[in-house]
C-alpha cells in the first residue's frame, strides 16, 4: 500500500469531488445521443443506469474506505488477485482518461461556442484552457483542488436545476410517443453509451488516500453524490425527450437548445457558464486521479519510470501530469483535423472504463467477502457491468490495443530483468 498523503479533504469536498467526477460532460451530450438511439425509451435506459450506479458506486466506496491508495482500482485488483492484473486495469483507466478528458473539454467548449456563436478555433482554445486548468490545479495540490471543486459543483447544480424547472413549461406529451420506436435492443445499446455518464467513482478511489477520514467519508460521500447525480440525470433526460431536443442538428447541443428555448437570448450566457463548470469539475477529478495512478504504476515498475517524478515544492505527480498534457495535445490536434467526430470519440474509451469497473467489482468480491452486504453489492455490480460490456460493439478495439501494448511493455521489462540477472 502506498503511504497516504496529507489528510486534506473533508466530507463536503469529498461529495463535491464525487459529484464533479461523475456529473460531467455526459449530461451535455448523452441525453440527446441516447434519445437518438432509443427514442423516448432512452428514459428506461437512464432509469436502469440510475439503479446500476448505486451498487457500482458503493463497491468503489467500500473499497476506498478499506484500502485508501493512490493506485485506486488498480491497487484493489492487485490486492485481490495479482500485480499483473492490477497493472492492466491501471493501464485501462489511465488510457481511458487520455481520451476521456479531451472529450470532456471539447464538449464543454462546443457548448460555449454554440451559445456564443464562436467557431472551431475558439473551441480548441477553450478546450485547451479547461485541460490546462485541470493540470495546474492538480499540480498545486488536492487541498486547493477540493475547495475549487465545491464552488464548481454547487454552481453546476444550481444552473441545471434552474434549467430543468424552466423547461417544464415547453414539454409536449406527444414527444413521448411512440415510446419504443427502435425495439428493446435499443435500450441495451443506449445503456452502454450512458455508462459514460455514470463513471467517475473509480477516479476518486485514486484520491481516497487524501480524505481526512476515508473509512467514514468514502461511503457517505458516495451515497450523497449518487442520489444527487441520478436525480439530475433523469430529469435532464426527461426534459430532452419531452422537448424533442435531439436529432441531426441538436444531439450534440441538446442542453444548450433547451436553455435557449426556456430563457431566450439570456440563455446563451447561462449555457456557456453551465458548460464550462460542468466540464471543468470532472476534468479536475480525472486528471488528478490519472496522474496519481501513473505515478503509482511507474513506482511499481508497470509504467515508464519517469512517470513517477513528483514536484519538489508540492509533492504532486508531475511526471503523470506531463504525460497527460502531452497526450491531450495530441488528441486535440487529431480532433482539429475533423478526422473523428466527437460522438465517435466519446465512445472510444467506453470499453476500457467498463473493464475498469469489472476489475474493481471482481476485486470487491474477493476483498469484501467478510462483509455480507459488501459481497452482495460487489456481485450485483459485476453482473450488471458485465452485461453492459456486451453492448459496447466496436469500442472493444481500444482495450484490445491497450492490452497488446501493455503485454509488450511487460515482456520487455521481464527480458531486461532476466538480462540484468545474467549480467550479474
Amino acid at each position: 500500500m502506498h503511504p497516504r498523503t496529507t489528510d486534506s479533504l473533508r466530507l463536503p469536498q469529498v461529495v463535491a469531488l464525487y459529484t464533479g467526477a461523475v456529473l460531467g460532460s455526459g449530461i451535455l451530450i448523452l441525453p440527446g445521443l441516447a434519445a437518438d438511439i432509443a427514442g423516448p425509451a432512452s428514459l428506461v435506459a437512464w432509469g436502469l443506469m440510475a439503479l446500476l450506479v448505486v451498487p457500482m458506486a458503493l463497491t468503489m466506496g467500500l473499497l476506498s474506505a478499506r484500502y485508501p491508495d493512490a493506485g485506486g482500482v488498480s491497487s484493489f485488483v492487485t490486492k485481490a488477485f495479482n500485480p499483473l492484473a492490477g497493472s492492466l486495469i491501471g493501464w485501462f483507466f489511465l488510457l481511458s482518461v487520455v481520451v476521456g478528458a479531451p472529450v470532456l473539454a471539447l464538449t464543454g467548449a462546443g457548448y460555449v461556442c454554440e451559445a456564443a456563436g464562436l467557431g472551431d478555433t475558439f473551441r480548441l482554445l477553450i478546450a485547451t484552457a479547461i485541460l490546462a486548468a485541470g493540470i495546474l490545479l492538480n499540480y498545486a495540490g488536492m487541498k486547493i483542488t477540493g475547495q475549487v471543486q465545491v464552488a464548481v459543483v454547487l454552481t453546476t447544480i444550481i444552473v441545471i436545476v434552474v434549467t430543468i424547472i424552466g423547461s417544464f413549461t415547453v414539454i409536449d406529451s406527444s414527444n413521448f410517443t411512440p415510446f419504443m420506436p427502435y425495439g428493446w435492443e435499443s435500450i441495451g445499446h443506449a445503456s452502454a453509451v450512458l455508462f459514460w455518464c455514470f463513471i467517475g467513482w473509480e477516479a476518486i478511489t485514486h484520491i481516497s488516500g487524501e480524505f481526512e477520514n476515508p473509512e467514514r467519508d468514502a461511503i457517505r460521500g458516495t451515497i450523497i453524490a449518487a442520489l444527487i447525480i441520478s436525480i439530475l440525470y433523469f430529469l435532464v433526460a426527461f426534459v430532452v425527450v419531452g422537448t424533442h431536443s435531439y436529432g441531426t442538428t441538436l444531439t450534440d447541443v441538446s442542453l444548450v437548445h433547451i436553455i435557449k428555448t426556456s430563457f431566450g437570448p439570456a440563455g446563451a450566457v447561462v449555457a456557456s457558464v453551465a458548460a464550462l463548470f460542468i466540464c471543468i469539475a470532472p476534468a479536475i477529478a480525472y486528471i488528478g486521479a490519472a496522474s496519481r495512478l501513473a505515478c503509482s504504476l511507474a513506482t511499481e515498475g508497470f509504467a515508464p519510470r519517469w512517470l513517477s517524478q513528483r514536484s519538489e515544492k508540492y509533492h504532486t505527480p508531475v511526471g503523470g501530469l506531463l504525460f497527460l498534457a502531452g497526450c491531450f495535445s495530441i488528441l486535440l490536434m487529431v480532433f482539429s483535423t475533423r478526422a473523428v467526430s466527437l460522438s465517435t470519440l466519446i465512445q472510444v474509451p467506453s470499453g476500457t472504463f467498463i473493464l475498469t469497473y469489472i476489475g474493481g467489482c471482481a476485486a470487491g468480491i474477493a476483498l469484501l467477502k467478510d462483509s455480507r452486504s459488501g459481497l452482495l453489492i460487489s456481485i450485483l455490480s459485476l453482473i450488471l457491468t458485465s452485461a453492459i460490456f456486451l453492448f459496447i460493439g466496436w469500442a472493444v478495439v481500444y482495450p484490445l490495443v491497450i492490452t497488446v501494448v501493455w503485454g509488450i511493455f511487460i515482456s520487455v521489462r521481464r527480458w531486461r530483468e532476466r538480462a540484468a540477472r545474467i549480467m550479474d
